[in-house]
Formats: C-alpha cells, structure tokens, sequence
C-alpha cells in the first residue's frame, strides 16, 4: 500500500441479518493491489458472511461495496468474476471426475477457431497449455493434467483451485482456510503461493485460525468479533497473543 492509493476493494458499512441474529454490524473491509490481507475472528465472528458478500454469494442489508473506488452491485458471484474477483472456499468446489485442465476451464471453455468451434468443438490443446503455465506460474506441481482430480491429493487439489482462481482474478482472490488439513509440505506450498499471487499485483483475502501463518504471509491483519471489524494491524508490528487478544475481547481496539 502506498499513500494515496485507492483499494482495489473496499466495504463501508456492510450490514446483514438472519432472522434475530446480526452476522454483519456495520462492517468495513478494505485491501489494496498486490497484498495479503488476513481476516481473522471466531467462530459466528461474520469471516464467512462477509467473504460471501465481498464475492457476490448473498444479499446485503444495508452498507456499499466500492471496486477500485467505484460503487459496485456484487449480486452474483458471475457478477464478481466479471470484475476479477474470485473465491476458494473449504470444498474447492472442484469436480472429481473432471481432470485439472477441464476444471481450470469449466464454465469458461474455449472454443476451437473457425467452423468446428461453432459446431461446439473445443480447443483442449490450447486449455492443456495455458492451464500447465498457470500451475507453473504459481509453482504447483500437478501429477496429471488429464487423471480425475478425485484420485489427487488434497494438496494437488487445492493448488488446481487456487491456481484457477488466480488465472481468471484480475483484482482480488479470497482463500478461505487454504492450509486446514494440509500437511507441513503442502502448507509451505500454499503459503508460497500466496506470496506469488500477491508478487503478481493481484490481492489476497487470507481467512484462516492459523496465526503462525497469519503472522507469517499476510500484510495486514483485520479482525472481526461478534459482526463487528475491531481491529487492523500491520502484521509485522503484532504478535500472536494481541490477535487473539483482540479475537476474544481482551484488546477492545487494535491499531490501524
């Protein structure tokens, strides 16, 4: 971030309730191009509600979302990709029968030029490549560009979803627990990642309890408590006790 610059996204004010119960209180966000912001709360802290409002998965109460300092109606997450927003949540949402390449491309098929592309033939060789330099890009090792992604790890599936996000974001990629699950060597892969996401100017939304990585990989830090954002911090000038501190109330308000 640097002085003037305008986020590339930004919430002012995002409030959503269901039922009784206020997931979002008036809740502000804001990252800029190419950094690593960490959300962090509880469980019921709002994390998953307002990623889902930040990428176009549900309807807002009240409050304004800006793109790249413009108002925005994100009312699908079509909407969202439209802009370059893209999401990896816990599932992945990838395919299992499908290979990486038509799961790096599902949805956004090409066509093969001239007549057999209006007959619905595909261009699968130029899909093999531009998906084996966007694994390559990012540093994934992908066993198998045509086996099923079923019958891949967990990490080579969550490297095949994050290097799809990542191709198709032009301005925002929200991570949602990347590294849950994960083993030590998959979680230092995934960590670099994100690193080279955000080397390539585009910006991470890292949702995760892991403070270690936190710490570790983001820029900033914002924390959510009961709906509310009560905090921001540089990540290199908190420790782990002032984020949990602030998660659990001990530090009613962290520094901007």
């Amino acid at each position: 971030m640097t002085v003037g610059q305008i986020p590339i996204l930004e919430a002012r004010g995002l409030t959503r309730s269901f039922g009784s119960v206020r997931a979002l209180d008036a809740v502000d966000f804001e990252i800029y191009p190419g950094e690593v912001v960490a959300l962090i709360g509880d469980n019921g802290a709002g994390k998953s509600t307002l990623v889902k409002a930040l990428s176009g998965s549900l309807a807002l109460d009240s409050g304004e979302i800006l793109f790249a300092g413009g108002r925005v109606d994100l009312d699908s997450p079509t909407a969202a990709s439209q802009l370059g927003i893209e999401t990896v949540y816990q599932d992945l949402a990838l395919a299992p029968h499908l290979n990486p390449v038509q799961n790096m491309f599902l949805g956004r098929e090409l066509p093969r030029k001239g007549v057999a592309g209006r007959f619905g033939f595909l261009d699968n060789k130029a899909m093999a490549l531009r998906s084996k330099q966007a694994f390559d890009d990012l540093g994934a090792t992908v066993r198998s560009l045509t086996d099923p992604v079923g019958g891949m790890s967990g990490g080579q599936r969550q490297a095949i979803a994050i290097a799809r996000a990542v191709a198709w974001a032009k301005g925002v990629v929200f991570l949602d627990e990347p590294t849950a699950a994960l083993g030590v060597v998959q979680t230092k892969n995934v960590l670099e990642t994100i690193r080279r996401v955000r080397d390539k100017g585009v910006a991470v939304v890292f949702i995760s309890h892991s403070m270690p990585h936190v710490i570790e990989v983001a820029d900033r830090v914002q924390v959510l408590r009961l709906g509310r954002r009560v905090a921001t911090y540089q990540a290199k000038d908190t420790s782990m006790e002032e984020l949990v501190g602030a998660m659990t109330g001990a530090v009613a308000q962290g520094a901007k």
